[in-house]
Formats: structure tokens, sequence, C-alpha cells
């Protein structure tokens, strides 16, 4: 740092260029970033390995801003860095198909690891970022040769640490002691109601101390303070550290500095220009003198860090070839090329097997047939694993000394749902997870940003109705298959066999654009007996199972353990003379996603006598059968007792499909 430009100048662009932006847009928090720039100074200019030439440089650090709130901070960092932020983005804050949106997402703004806003769950992917650099090193790294290698940092804020999340993964992370995570949280006691002592009056530093975490402190203003944390945090190779910086929101703001006034609404005019006076900054909007913007540039420094690494990979390559060869494949995303028809040929296994097993046996089958030729696959289960039935024969725990392939997240769905998202953000695994499908609530949001960021994420969800049984109507979902289909970028899965279990897992492993849903039975279901075109027309999403002579009268949809139902009934029907067809329809985004023609030979529109049939909630199934259509399906929770009592007692019988039909 020259003499000219010292540390605050460097600080204080951020804060003007935030307040400014804010001002400009008449919307943003203005008060986180203003209060945290000393600190990301400190940690962009002489900590953070990153290239912005390069946002996707491999061995980079990454950066979250879980207090997402706070974003033109980021986009202040990036533009300053020399990132493809031009200034007349940041003149665009949260104006429509602009980089610089309300908050930071996900593939809008380069350089922006993930999308944050939803408080803890930036905190909750770093965490799923750190466990997935540490597993991979453990797979890769050899002595000499320490090719993944980089740090997680994290900024977070009150609202962070107060929401539940924030417990699951940072419990998990001290027990897993990811040492290269590093959170500096912004201790400045305000929120959007006022100050926080009133209703966050945690001992944080205790708190974290429990998990097994470094606590280290700084003054959030004192670059120097700021500098020795970050140090001891990098020297802590088996804890992550919590570093608690004591800052001022709205740092600068001589009359609203320090109060909540600062947290979610622009300045105002004759604030921003006190704020310029008081941080002696004469500059008009939008300006940076060239002596701080070259301070502030890191694309050099960038491109010398990952050239640097390339070398490493060079030597690494010449000693390890073929180690080398499946790294770079798994950080391309790509499947082995051999994994399609190896897969194809497993559903025909299935076919020939004819198992009547429950579906999440049948999906336990496909992980251990998949695993086999996937490494980059990498599970867990939220304490439920003996139940969901997702370990395979090659599963190896991750732990705190050693990075297997199977994560033991404890009752965390929320923490392990975004954790997830966070591993396949990283990149070089397919992350897949595990709950009843009830719990799927638990973790709502987060699989909600999965789908907003389109992870390549596999959300496995177990137990998936009334037929579930005993347990009662806590345990048995009704509307969340709903939840889950009226999600965008979701795709979702229910089969009724092993063969359409497999066929769900073979297309959801290679997907790229979004996490999928795959819903499986407790209880036993019955193989369906298919020719050759049915079997490959299960992977469209819906496709005619059973079928009548001519055009069909009646047409009746049916997903899951009900599927066998709707067998007989159509049989019975059809022994009566009406001519019925029965529609499988295992995941319906997918047939939405098919040409008119395959969508009308399966469901011709001239046909409006249609009954569905689903252990779920029944609004959904209007889409498919009409206001006027016959739905048979959930209207109340469900009850205690015996799966296949609950299956006739609620009405999921062959009679009433018959009934239903006729009507």
């Amino acid at each position: 740092m020259t003499d000219a430009v010292s540390r605050r100048d460097c600080a204080n662009a951020i804060r003007v260029l935030s307040m400014d932006a804010v001002q400009k847009a008449e919307s943003g928090h203005p008060g986180a970033p203003m209060g945290m720039a000393d600190i990301a100074e400190v940690l962009w200019r002489d900590f953070l390995r990153h290239n912005p030439g390069n946002p996707q440089w491999f061995n980079r650090d990454r950066f979250v801003l879980s207090n997402g709130h706070g974003s033109m901070l980021i986009y202040s960092l990036l533009h300053l860095n020399g990132y493809d932020l031009p200034m007349s983005e940041l003149k665009k804050f949260r104006q429509l198909h602009s980089a610089t949106p309300g908050h930071p997402e996900y593939g809008e703004t380069p350089g922006v690891e993930t999308t944050t806003g939803p408080l803890g769950q930036g905190l909750a992917n770093a965490v799923g970022m750190a466990v997935a650099e540490k597993t991979l090193a453990a797979q890769f790294n050899r002595n000499g040769h320490e090719i993944i290698d980089h740090h997680t940092y994290v900024f977070a804020g009150d609202g962070c640490l107060m929401e539940g999340i924030s417990h699951e993964v940072c419990s998990l992370a001290g027990t897993l002691k990811l040492g290269k995570l590093i959170v500096l949280y912004d201790d400045n006691g305000i929120s959007i109601d006022g100050e926080v002592a009133e209703w966050f009056s945690d001992d944080t530093a205790k708190r974290f101390e429990s998990y097994g975490w470094q606590v280290l402190s700084a003054d959030g203003h004192d670059s120097a303070s700021v500098a020795i944390a970050l140090k001891a945090a990098q020297a802590a190779a088996d804890k992550p550290s919590l570093i608690i910086c004591k800052t001022v929101i709205g740092f600068g703001s001589p009359n609203k500095g320090g109060t909540a006034a600062t947290h979610g609404a622009p300045l105002g005019k004759q604030e921003v220009a006190a704020v310029r006076d008081e941080l002696g900054w004469p500059h008009a909007p939008f300006v940076v003198p060239e002596d701080i913007k070259a301070a502030w540039d890191a694309t050099e420094k960038g491109f010398a860090a990952e050239s640097a690494w390339k070398e490493q990979l060079l030597a690494y390559e010449e000693e390890y070839p073929e180690l080398a060869l499946e790294l770079v494949r798994r950080l391309k995303g790509e499947l082995p090329g051999e994994f399609s028809s190896k897969a194809d040929e497993y559903i025909r296994q299935c076919q020939r097997a004819e198992d009547n097993i429950a579906s999440r046996k049948a999906s336990q089958n496909c992980i251990e047939a998949f695993g086999a030729l996937l490494p980059e696959l990498i599970g867990g289960s939220a304490d439920l694993t003996g139940s969901n039935l997702t370990t395979w024969s090659g599963s190896t725990p991750v732990t705190r000394d050693a990075g297997g392939n199977y994560i033991y997240y404890g009752v965390r769905e929320f923490g392990m749902t975004a954790m997830a998202s966070g591993i396949a953000l990283h990149g070089g695994f397919i992350p897949y997870t595990a709950t009843f499908l009830i719990f799927m609530e638990y973790a709502r949001n987060a699989v909600r940003m999965a789908a907003l960021m389109k992870q390549h994420s596999i959300l496995v969800y177990t137990h998936d109705s009334i037929g579930q049984g005993e347990d009662g109507p806590t345990h048995q979902p009704i509307e969340q298959l709903t939840a889950l289909r009226a999600t965008p970028n979701m795709s979702v899965w229910r089969p009724c066999d092993n063969v359409e279990s497999a066929v769900a897992w073979k297309v959801s492993l290679e997907r790229k654009s979004g996490p999928s849903a795959l819903v499986f039975s407790r209880q036993g279901v019955p193989h369906q007996a298919r020719n050759a075109d049915q079997l490959a027309s299960i992977s469209r999403g819906a496709y005619i199972l059973k079928d009548c002579e001519g055009v069909p009268e009646v047409i009746v949809i049916a997903t899951g353990s009900e599927v066998q139902i709707c067998i007989d009934a159509v049989l019975r029907l059809q022994a009566g003379g009406v001519a019925a067809r029965l529609v499988s329809m295992p995941c319906a985004d997918v047939f939405e996603a098919q040409d008119q023609d395959y969508r009308d030979t399966v469901l011709p529109p001239s046909v409006r006598k249609r009954v569905a049939v689903e252990a779920a909630a029944v609004d959904y199934w209007h889409k498919w059968v009409g206001m006027d259509g016959q739905i048979i399906g959930m209207r109340s929770f469900g009850a205690s007792a015996p799966g296949g009592v609950l299956m006739g007692h609620f009405g999921f019988t062959a009679d009433a499909v018959v009934a239903a039909a006729e009507a």
C-alpha cells in the first residue's frame, strides 16, 4: 500500500459505491457493506486467492456473503478487483436484467459463488463447500501434490446466527474439523428491528467453542487486528474458525451510523453528502480515483496464482496420469463415457428380475449399481440411513479424519439439504441426500434454493404416503408432492416399481438443469410387466402401461404404489366391456417437456373421461383430468394404522377406481 492510497481509502471505495448504488436504486441495504468494508479490504487484498480473469478457476478460495442483503459489498468487491462487472452494472443495482440483483444470485454475476439472502443458508452452503474441498483433497491429493487446497471464507451477520440452520451446520462443521472454513461474523448488534440485545443475548463465543471451533476476535475497523485473526484462523488446520468482528453498521454515516436506520433503506441525499464529508471522499457518485482502482486490481495477482496451480497440475499429471484424468473429468462435471450404456443395461436387468420390493429398496439397489460407476457420488441421510436405504457396499463415512463418500448428517434436514447445494456448487461431486418425504418440510427453503440455483443434487424421499402406516399423520405426507411439483426447475419422480426406480435414478444422474426429488415407498410394490416400447418410454415421464383396443373411453392415471390398484381396476373395467387405459406417470414434469404428438398419444385430448389416483393431495391432478375429472386422493391428513388398512380406509382400492371410472 502506497502512502498516497491507504487501506481506509480502499475500504471507503466500498462504502461509497455501496451507498451510492442503494441511493440511486432507492432500495437496498447500505449498512452492512459500510460496516464490513475494512474487513473485506483485508480479506480480499491480502488473503483471498482468486482470479478475476477466470472466476471458475477450480482451486480458488470460495467467498460466501451469507448476509446477502448486503449485496453491494460483494458487487463493489468484484468490480474493484477486476471481475467482468463494470461500473454500468453497479449503476443498475436492483434493476431488471442487471448483473447486480437485490441479493447475490449464482449464475447472474461473475464471482458470486452461491445465491444468498435467506439468512443462514449461505453459511450452510459454505459448510458444504468446505466438506467438498476436504473430501476431494482426500481422494486426489498425494504426497508433494496438494492439488486441491483452498479455503472457504464466509461473511455472516446476526441474522445468520439466529437462524436455526446455523446451529445445524456449524455443529457438524466442528465435528468434521473443517479447518479451512473461516467465518467472519459482523457483530454490529443491529438488525431490522433495532438493537439485537433485546432478543439475541447468546454467548456466541461459547456457543461456537462448544461446537469445537476456534473462536477469535477482532476490531472490525482495525486492519491489523483483522489480519492477525485471519492468520490465526488459517493456522488452525483441525478446527473451523469464527472471527467475531466488532463493527459499526453504516460506518461513516455521522447521523445514522450504528442504528437500524442504515440497515434496509437508502441513507437519503443529505446523509449521503454527510458521509462524503465524514470520510473525506470528494468524488462524484460512482467515481473511483485511478490510484485506488490500481490498488484494488487483482487481475495480475490472480493470473499468477492460477498459473502456478496449473504448473502444479502438470506435475501431478506426469506422476499420476490416471488420477489426473479422473479429476479433470469430475471437475468438468462430465459422467464417465460408459455410464449411460451400463445404466441402460441395469434397467433391462431390473425388468428381467421382476423384483417385488419396496421402491426404497429398489432405490438402494440403484445406488449399489450406479455408485460403482460414479466415484463422484456422495450421499447422506438425516439420521435415517437404515430407513431411507441410502448406503451401498462401497459407502465409507466422511469423518473428521478421513474423506469418504457418505455423510451421516444427524437430525439436520435443513442443514443437510443446504450443504448438498454447497457440495454441488463446489464441484467434483454429485450429492444425494435423504429423509422421509414429510420431513422435506424442515428443509423446504433449502430445497427451493437448490432449484433456484439449478443445482445438480438428488433428493431422496422415502415413506411417501399414508402407506407409511402406524406412525400416523405426523409422518404421513399429503401436500408435499404438490409443493415439490410446483417448484420451478425441480423434477419429481414417484416410481411404481423397481424398473421405474432405476430409470428415475439414471435420468436424475444425467440431468444437470436442477435438482431431482426421487420419492419412494416404504411398503412393497409389485413389479410390472412391460414390452420394449414401454420400457423405453418410462424416461419420457408417462406412458401407457395397460391399454385397450381402439380409442379408450376412460383413462386412468396413477403413480407409485397406486399403479397396481389401477391395474386391477382397468382389467375389471375391460372385462366389463369398458375401453379403459392405464397411464403410469412417474414424472409429470418430464412428460410435460415431451413433444405434443407424444403427449397426445398417451393422453388423447378427445378422451375427457379421466381418473387420477395418487395417495396425496388431490388439487394437483386437475391439470391432468380437468375440473370435471375424477380424482382419488387425500382430502385430509392421515391416521395411525397399518398401511394396508389405511389405503382401504381412504379409498385407494380397485373398487373405488372402477366406481370413479363409471361415474
